[in-house]
């Protein structure tokens, strides 16, 4: 009994306590969506306030410009936008030219360093400045905190790499997260001062064109042109520094001094281009250009044109932009324009560009997949037909070999071996009819002169390489389409050398996939 009623009180408890929980869950789930419905018409209620106080607080609104404004910025009737474009156009060109040089030497992120590093030096300029008396927002005192800061930043750097085992990119990180974070630190500082008012030292962040100054522009085309002449007069020995350190040091020229140059001209561009592209956005200005430009040539010349072309329109069209839409900041719209003639150059540069690649990947597939079939169909006609070891001037124009002995031979499939025989036929190499395909006598010269190279590096592997017969076919595959004709010299010379006087040599490992090597998808069958 007491068994029984301990049993039944058990239950009891939970059945009570399962009741309990349920009425909780629905008691919980019902609290939740009063919550929710309570915390949605606070938000709708309290919208149209905090929106208004934002709209009081910066208006963003960005509303297109009548024909007026566009005709008043693009004809220069101001003057301040004849001293902006003149100063953003000399500052494009400066950063283009020094860009291409960071690029190349593998320095691009030093100027983001840099840029960053002088944030420190700009508040501790302005509050030095107002505590002086002075104006603190003079644009000379803010850009030597500037240019201290930044030096500080490049000193800190190099000691970082040469005194600890981390690599450069890691002393970039550090000293540019660290001197960007005392920067806002000191900012903070900056705007709770009394005596001083702060307002327009965001510009050096964002950049601002439009506060640019006669004095300011005179400051940028001076220093930019500095970058521009002492770079075109160093243009050799920063070449040879950029490609080949090694080399230059070995030929005497002053590796560290001309390091220190090329650093120098980076914290000169730097600096001077906060006020119009700021802080945030400089290494964008420094390495878009650079960047874009390398897509359409392999001469570094070339390259520096481009990049100063490229820089110069990016900060023109970029400042005008700017300037017909006030609410947009200048940096954000110069590396706008600048990102814009990357994607062009990266997508139809006639250098490195994506499209001509794609066409050029596809013409030497197209190339390599035709030489295939002509040495394969060499190959097959050759025990008992052309004959191995004899001159190539031994043409059968009736052997012929099916698609269907085609096939097999390189796994190929209809739908490539069909167009690659088509394409061999339009250019007179090969004969397709009823399901047979005949040489031309172009055709087979091209096809002997395939399989030669082909078995001549193949000797070449086995001679001095000292690879295996059975193995040397996937190699002499992969080469025999690059081989140039001082290569095919020296080849001809180890034939003699080998008093080999046949102008094919045999095959050194016979025809067919060797037993050794097993199947080799896609390989040659010689």
């Amino acid at each position: 009994m007491i068994r029984g009623s301990r049993n039944t009180t058990d239950s009891d408890v939970s059945g009570r306590s399962v009741f309990s929980l349920g009425c909780l869950s629905n008691a919980g789930s019902s609290t939740l969506r009063l919550l929710a419905i309570a915390c949605l018409f606070l938000f709708f209620a309290a919208a149209p306030r905090y929106a208004a106080a934002a709209d009081s607080l910066a208006d963003t609104s960005a509303t297109w410009p009548t024909w007026q404004q566009w005709k008043r910025v693009l004809s220069l009737q101001d003057y301040n936008t004849r001293v902006v474009l003149l100063g953003v156009s000399v500052l494009g060109a400066g950063a283009g030219l020094v860009g291409s040089f960071t690029l190349l030497r593998k320095r691009a992120l030093m100027g983001d360093a840099l840029s960053h590093a002088s944030l420190p030096g700009i508040a501790m300029a302005f509050i030095i400045a107002s505590a002086l008396g002075r104006d603190g927002k003079s644009l000379g005192y803010l850009l030597t905190g500037a240019t201290v800061s930044g030096l500080l930043g490049v000193a800190a750097i190099l000691w970082i790499r040469n005194k600890t085992r981390l690599k450069e990119d890691a002393a970039l990180g550090i000293v540019l997260s660290v001197f960007f974070g005392a920067g806002i630190a000191l900012l903070g500082i900056v705007q709770q001062m009394q005596y001083s008012s702060a307002a327009g030292l965001e510009s050096f962040i964002y950049g601002k064109t439009a506060s640019m100054g006669s004095n300011d522009a005179k400051l940028i085309i001076v220093a930019s042109a500095i970058a521009i002449v002492v770079c075109l007069g160093l243009f050799k020995e920063l070449k040879i520094l950029c490609f080949d350190e090694a080399f230059a040091g070995s030929r005497g020229f002053p590796i560290v001094w001309l390091d220190i140059v090329l650093m120098s001209m980076v914290v000169l561009i730097t600096i001077v281009g906060l006020q119009a592209v700021g802080l945030i956005l400089m290494i964008a200005l420094m390495v878009i250009p650079a960047a874009a430009a390398r897509f359409w040539t392999h001469e570094l010349w070339r390259m520096s044109v481009y990049s100063v072309v490229i820089g110069t329109v990016g900060c023109v069209l970029g400042a005008v932009l700017s300037a017909v839409f006030p609410n947009l900041p200048s940096g954000a719209m110069i590396v706008l324009v600048c990102s814009f003639f990357f994607f062009l150059s990266m997508m139809f540069g006639t250098a490195r560009g994506v499209v001509i690649r794609t066409y050029r990947r596809r013409r030497l597939n197209r190339r390599i997949a035709r030489q295939h079939l002509l040495r394969a169909m060499y190959e097959h006609l050759e025990p008992n037909t052309i004959g191995a070891g004899v001159k190539s001037s031994r043409f059968e124009s009736k052997a012929a070999v099916t698609v269907s002995e085609l096939l097999p031979m390189r796994s190929w499939g209809w739908g490539r071996l069909l167009p690659t025989i088509r394409a061999a036929q339009e250019d007179e190499l090969l004969r397709f009819t009823d399901d047979n395909v005949f040489f031309t006598r172009s055709g087979f010269v091209e096809a002997a002169r395939l399989t030669r190279q082909h078995r001549l590096w193949e000797m070449y592997l086995i001679a001095y390489a000292d690879v295996a017969p059975g193995l040397v076919d996937r190699g002499a595959d992969d080469i025999e389409h690059v081989l140039g004709p001082e290569i095919v010299d020296q080849l001809e010379d180890l034939l003699e050398e080998q008093k080999m006087t046949v102008e094919i040599p045999e095959s050194p490992h016979g025809i067919g996939v060797p037993e050794s090597a097993g199947p080799q998808p896609g390989g040659s069958t010689s």
